[in-house]
């Protein structure tokens, strides 16, 4: 490849076509490398928190284009039959990972950014520049950004702490025809884990749930253990048993684990789920994925432009507004998991939440940001 690059984004969801966009209408060389042909489905509860929505549109993508069915209800349920409903203070966009990154792909493209299919087998820094080792080729470029997910191949090369750990959770997502509610998103607790329902574009309704894999594996299969789990919840069984599969099977089912991941490993910065980012009660992972986005890209145009003088600088910045971006959201999205695997402490809490909703308004807000304010250059 003839052309300067002068970033590197390895892994194209929503974090990685974020950052394509925004670094290709600064006017840099971007060049993202993505193992997979688009449109493809991705494990994700499919709430976009409006919160991002005006960072999207000054992008020029708009998530509206797309139909999305707007949000505004939260129920929350547990196995025992609690369960309230609260006003979201943003709302957000129900809308589908297999629809959404397609949309971002194509912003990218017109943005400017060079798109490979490829696999990234290596990435090494010397010399203030990465060298990037894929199946087909090598490309050098003074950044890298990874956003490759949340566990691969190129974790073991970086030799990344926590590829050592199991993952314990298993995560299952489909589509569905139902008549769920087009205006609430849900979250049931089961034993085990949990489970979000909402409803997408062109009348889709995403099921995605999350259970201990230990508990998951003394059931054979998932129609087992959902008949068996799963239905000991009744807001749940009402949705599953009446709920047509809108494909043959489950879309995407994975082993996947939450916890601290390093937020830059060999001078890449690391966004996403790639940073450890995403705890599901926190609820809003798309949103904080897009948003790791404009704070990178944010910072990578001042070190290109010469306003952040030193790639130290530029990282220690970048982890520090990572933490005061998320740090609190990630915090309060552990404790309401800890809760919830507690049965009589879930049960207790949502007797309390039942009589006094309101008290769950803050509890949302502390998961959940404000709406990004719109960079004034880059």
């Amino acid at each position: 490849m003839d052309r300067q690059i002068d970033v590197i984004i390895i892994g194209g969801g929503l974090a990685g076509l974020t950052c394509a966009i925004h670094l290709s209408k600064a006017g840099k060389a971007v060049l993202l490398i993505e193992k997979n042909a688009y449109p493809h489905h991705k494990v994700c509860g499919e709430y976009l928190s409006k919160e991002v929505v005006p960072y999207l549109q000054w992008l020029d993508a708009d998530p509206y284009r797309l139909n999305p069915v707007e949000i505004s209800m939260l129920q929350v349920s547990t196995e025992t039959g609690r369960s309230c409903n609260i006003k979201l203070p943003l709302g957000g966009l129900g809308i589908s990972r297999y629809v959404l990154d397609d949309f971002l792909y194509q912003r990218a493209i017109a943005a400017g950014c060079i798109m490979v299919q490829d696999t990234v087998k290596e990435v090494s820094f010397a010399g203030e520049k990465h060298l990037v080792r894929t199946g087909m080729g090598e490309y050098t470029a003074e950044l890298v950004l990874g956003a490759y997910g949340k566990r691969s191949g190129l974790d073991h090369k970086l030799n990344r702490s926590f590829i050592r750990e199991r993952s314990p959770w298993l995560a299952v997502k489909a589509h569905y025809r139902t008549d769920f509610p087009s205006g609430l998103v849900s979250l049931h607790n089961f034993k085990g884990g949990y489970c979000g329902v909402s409803r997408v574009e062109n009348g889709m309704t995403n099921i995605c749930y999350l259970v201990d894999y230990e508990s998951f594996k003394s059931h054979k299969g998932l129609q087992a253990f959902q008949q068996a789990v799963l239905f000991k919840n009744k807001y749940l069984r009402q949705v599953l048993e009446t709920a047509e599969l809108a494909f043959e099977s489950e879309l995407t089912i994975s082993q996947i684990r939450f916890g601290h991941k390093e937020m830059v490993q060999e001078h890449m910065l690391m966004i996403g789920d790639t940073a450890g980012l995403i705890h599901p009660l926190c609820g809003n992972g798309m949103g904080m994925a897009i948003h790791s986005a404009q704070i990178c890209s944010a910072l990578v145009l001042d070190f290109l432009s010469g306003r952040i003088r030193s790639r130290l600088t530029l990282e220690n910045r970048y982890r520090q507004q990572w933490k005061n971006n998320f740090s609190t959201r990630i915090r309060m999205g552990k404790i309401l998991s800890a809760i919830m695997n507690k049965e009589r402490l879930a049960d207790t809490i949502m007797s309390g939440l039942v009589r006094f909703p309101q008290v769950l308004a803050p509890v949302i807000r502390m998961t959940h940001g404000s709406p990004l304010i719109i960079p004034q250059y880059g």
